[in-house]
C-alpha cells in the first residue's frame, strides 16, 4: 500500500492489482484492475498513470477526457454516466469535486486494510457522493456508491452505475441468460464498440440475469485467457453493462436498475448502491476461483459437513398423506439421508398451487395432529427437518388475501396479472411484514426446524405500493434481506436455502444470507451438468443443491442411469428428490452406495478447487475438485452427447501440484463406460497409472469411451511430497 500523499493508491491481493489515481480534483479512476505489480513503487505506479494518458485528437475535447469509477458526461465522456438525475429537470449533469481520498480498515474482515474511501461534492446540485472501493483477500474487487442530498427540494435519481476499465485486449463478452428449468445459459460475442447491457426487469434476480458478465481475450476458456468479470449483488431490478468508445476506452459495470420515482432525495436523504462485485483471472476457472474463496471466506458460513437431503416435492408433490411421507422418512435413513426436507403443500388450504400462499399455518385436514408425528419419526431416525415457505407470496385464494387486499402489491388502481395464480405480498407493509416474521417463527420455535427451503415463483410486474401508487421493487428487495436477516437473528442456527422457481435468485447478496441455492427445478442430470457448469462460476459447489431423481426425469422424461444422475449431484449439495418406496432394491443399493462415497469426500471437496476442462471436443466434458492441499482430487469425465470423434482422446486434469506424482484409478461406483471386444476403458483404466501433476496438466491421459449421457469418475491421490 502506497502512501496515500501521493493520492496515488495501489491494493494489492490474492494475485490481484488495483492502481487507483485520486491526484485530480475529480471522481477517481482506476488506472490498472487485474495482474499483480507486485514491486511496483511509487515512482513506477506514476510512471504508469503518465503512461495512460490518452492523445488529445481531432474534434475531441480539448484537455483528456477523465474515465471514473462514475463516469461523468459533464466532464466530457460520452457513454453510460455515473449519475443519472435532475431537480426538476435541472441539474442533470453533476460533476463531482473530490473533496477527500485515503485509505483504511474495512468493517468486513475479508478486506483488511484494502479499503479506498473518496468523498465527493456537487455543491450547485446538491449531491454529496462517497465511493468505496475494496480488495478481498482472495482478490475480489468490489465497490459501491452512497448519494446523499444536501440542499432544499427533491432531488430524482435515475441510475447510479459504477463503472471498472477493461484493456483494448479484452475483445469478446460472456454473459448469460436463461428460463425456468434452463438457467445460466452462455452466450458469447464480440465486445464491438458500443454499449452491450443486461438488464433485469423482473423484480428478482431472474432465470435470465448474467450471474457473471465477463469480458476477455478472444476464445478465453476455464484454463487460458485474460477475463475480467463482475456482478451487480442485487436480488431486484439490475442493469450489467460493457462499453467500448471510438477512442479505444472500455468499460464493464452496472448497479441497480430504478424504476421511476423510486429513489426521491431531500435534504439529508441517501441512497446506496448495491455492491458490484468483480474478478480477474488468467481462464475462467482462476476468476471464479477467487469467488469461490472470497464466498467462503464469509464469517457466518456453514462450516459443518454438508448434509445429505432429500427433498418430497418430486416425490410425493402435493400429495402429503402422513403414512407415505412416514415410509419415506424410514427409507431416507436407511440410505444415509441426514435431512428430511417437508416441501409445498402442509400449509392451510394448500391442496394445489391455486391457494394457501399467504396463511402460513399447518392443514389440520391434512395434518389432524399438526406435524408432530412427522417430525418426532424424522427426528427419531437421526435426521434433521426442514420446511418449505414461499413468504413474499399470496394466492387472491386465501385468508390472508381476502382479509388484507391492501397487502398485495400493485400500481393502486388495478391488480397486476396472476402468475402461478399467485400475487406478491408487499412486505414494505409493517403488517405484512409483521405477519409473515411472526407465523414463519412460531413454526421454526414450535418444530425447532433446521432448515428452510425459502421460494419465490414469480415475476414481480407492475409492483407497486397499492397505497401510494409508487413503484415497490427496491423497497420489496430491502424488505426481503430484512425478513432473512430478522429470522437469523431469532433463530442463528437455522439453514436457509435460496429458492426462486429454481436459480431466478442465486446473487452474491442473497449468497451473504443462504447456506444453499436451489440451482433449478429441473433435475435431469443432463441439464444440471450445464446448469452447474455455469453456475458454478460464482457459486461454490457445496452452496448447489443437486439431487438425484426418478429415472425417468420430471421435468424432460429423459431416461438416465443411476450412476449418471448420482455422478452428477455428487459435484453439488448432494440430495435425493424421488420417492424410494418406489425404487428397486438394486436402485436403492446403488444410491446407498453413492452416498457413502458423497460422505467420504465432501469434508475436502467442500473447501476444495474447481476445475473445468477446455476439451476441443463439444461432447465431452472435464469437470473435477482438487482438494485446498492438493493432496486429492475428483474428476468426471462426461458425455454430453454423441460425437464424431471416438474416443475422445487425450483429455488434461488441471490443478494438481506439477511438482508432485499422482496415481490415478477409477473409481466406482458406476461408470458409462462402452465395451469393445471385451475391453473397457483405455489400457491405463484396469490398473490405474501414475503421472507427474505436470503431465497430467499439460499432456494428459486417453480418457474412456462413453455412452451418451453418461460418466465416469476417477479419483487422483498424491504419491510424493512437493519437491524443492
Amino acid at each position: 500500500m502506497l502512501s496515500e500523499t501521493t493520492r496515488l493508491f495501489h491494493l494489492l491481493a490474492g494475485g490481484v492489482s488495483v492502481v487507483i489515481d485520486a491526484r485530480g480534483s475529480g471522481v477517481p479512476r482506476i488506472v490498472h484492475w487485474g495482474a499483480p505489480l507486485e514491486r511496483a513503487t511509487t515512482a513506477g505506479l506514476e510512471q504508469l498513470v503518465s503512461a495512460s494518458q490518452p492523445q488529445i485528437v481531432s474534434n475531441s475535447i480539448d484537455n483528456p477526457v477523465p474515465l471514473g469509477v462514475l463516469p461523468e458526461q459533464a466532464a466530457g465522456w460520452a457513454g453510460t454516466p455515473g449519475i443519472a438525475g435532475h431537480r426538476d429537470g435541472t441539474h442533470f449533469t453533476p460533476l463531482l469535486a473530490l473533496t477527500d481520498a485515503s485509505v483504511g480498515t474495512s468493517p468486513d474482515i475479508r478486506f483488511s486494510d484494502r479499503r479506498f474511501v473518496a468523498t465527493l461534492a456537487d455543491v450547485d446540485a446538491g449531491l454529496v457522493v462517497e465511493l468505496v472501493i475494496e480488495l478481498s483477500d482472495s482478490g475480489v474487487l468490489r465497490s459501491r456508491a452512497t448519494v446523499t442530498g444536501t440542499s432544499a427540494g427533491v432531488y430524482t435519481l435515475d441510475g447510479l452505475q459504477l463503472a471498472l476499465p477493461v484493456p483494448m485486449h479484452a475483445q469478446e463478452i460472456l454473459d448469460f441468460t436463461g428460463r425456468h428449468m434452463r438457467e445460466s445459459s452462455p452466450q458469447r460475442h464480440d465486445f464491438t464498440f458500443g454499449t452491450h447491457v443486461n438488464e433485469g426487469r423482473r423484480g428478482r434476480t431472474g432465470h435470465d440475469a448474467s450471474l457473471l458478465y465477463a469480458v476477455g481475450s478472444h476464445g478465453f476458456g476455464f484454463q487460458s485467457g485474460e477475463v475480467w468479470g463482475v456482478q451487480v449483488a442485487w436480488s431486484g431490478n439490475h442493469r450489467t453493462y460493457a462499453e467500448r468508445m471510438p477512442n479505444g476506452r472500455g468499460v464493464i459495470g452496472g448497479g441497480e436498475l430504478l424504476l421511476p420515482g423510486e429513489i426521491r432525495l431531500n435534504d439529508g436523504d441517501s441512497y446506496t448502491s448495491p455492491w458490484l462485485y468483480a474478478s480477474y483471472g488468467s481462464g475462467l476457472d482462476d476468476l471464479s476461483t477467487r469467488f469461490h474463496a472470497f464466498v467462503r471466506s464469509r464469517v457466518a458460513y456453514p462450516t459443518t459437513p454438508r448434509p445429505v437431503v432429500l427433498n418430497t416435492w418430486e416425490a410425493v408433490y402435493f400429495d402429503q398423506d402422513l403414512d407415505t411421507l412416514l415410509a419415506l422418512a424410514d427409507r431416507a435413513a436407511e440410505v444415509g439421508v441426514e435431512r428430511f426436507v417437508l416441501d409445498d403443500g402442509w400449509f392451510h388450504g394448500r391442496r394445489d398451487k391455486s391457494a394457501g400462499l399467504g396463511d402460513w399455518r399447518i392443514d389440520d385436514t391434512v395434518w389432524p395432529e399438526g406435524l408432530d408425528p412427522l417430525v418426532q419419526r424424522v427426528r427419531s431416525l437421526g435426521m434433521q427437518f426442514g420446511l418449505w415457505f414461499e413468504p413474499e407470496m399470496i394466492n387472491p385464494d386465501s385468508d390472508a388475501a381476502r382479509e388484507h387486499p391492501e397487502w398485495i402489491m400493485s400500481p393502486g388502481h388495478r391488480l397486476p396479472p396472476t402468475a402461478r395464480f399467485q400475487q406478491v405480498l408487499d412486505l414494505a407493509n409493517p403488517a405484512a411484514f409483521a405477519h409473515v416474521l411472526e407465523s414463519m417463527s412460531g413454526l421454526i420455535a414450535r418444530y425447532d426446524i433446521d432448515f428452510i427451503k425459502w421460494d419465490h415463483n414469480r415475476d414481480l410486474v407492475d409492483a407497486g405500493h397499492p397505497g401510494s401508487g409508487v413503484a415497490g421493487v427496491h423497497d420489496q428487495t430491502l424488505a426481503f434481506y430484512r425478513l432473512i436477516d430478522d429470522l437469523r437473528a431469532r433463530f442463528p442456527k437455522l439453514e436457509i436455502e435460496a429458492c426462486s422457481s429454481g436459480g431466478a435468485r442465486a446473487d452474491l447478496e442473497v449468497l451473504e444470507r443462504s447456506d444453499r441455492i436451489w440451482a433449478s427445478d429441473c433435475i435431469d442430470a443432463l441439464e444440471r451438468q450445464r446448469i452447474e457448469r455455469w453456475t458454478g462460476l460464482t457459486v461454490p459447489p457445496e452452496l448447489i443443491g443437486s439431487h438425484v431423481g426418478a429415472a425417468i426425469a420430471h421435468s424432460t422424461k429423459r431416461v438416465q442411469d443411476i450412476s449418471f444422475r448420482a455422478g452428477t449431484a455428487i459435484f453439488g449439495s448432494f440430495g435425493i428428490e424421488q420417492n424410494l418406496s418406489l425404487a428397486s432394491a438394486d436402485e436403492v443399493e446403488q444410491l446407498t452406495q453413492w452416498i457413502e462415497l458423497y460422505k467420504k469426500v465432501r469434508a475436502w471437496m467442500h473447501r476444495g478447487t474447481v476445475v473445468r476442462g477446455d476439451h476441443p471436443d463439444p461432447a465431452y466434458w472435464l469437470r473435477g475438485v482438487v482438494s485446498a492441499d492438493r493432496d486429492e482430487a475428483l474428476y468426471s469425465f462426461v458425455a454430453m452427447a454423441t460425437s464424431v470423434q471416438n474416443p475422445p482422446g487425450m483429455v488434461r486434469l488441471p490443478g494438481l501440484d506439477p511438482r508432485r506424482s499422482y496415481r490415478v484409478a477409477p473409481l466406482v461406483p458406476g461408470s458409462g463406460i462402452l465395451t469393445f471386444n471385451h475391453h473397457a476403458g483405455p489400457a491405463w483404466w484396469v490398473d490405474g497409472i501414475e503421472l507427474s501433476g505436470h503431465a497430467l496438466a499439460r499432456v494428459g491421459l486417453q480418457a474412456p469411451a462413453l455412452a451418451p449421457e453418461h460418466l465416469a469418475l476417477v479419483h487422483v491421490t498424491s504419491i510424493t511430497a512437493t519437491e524443492g
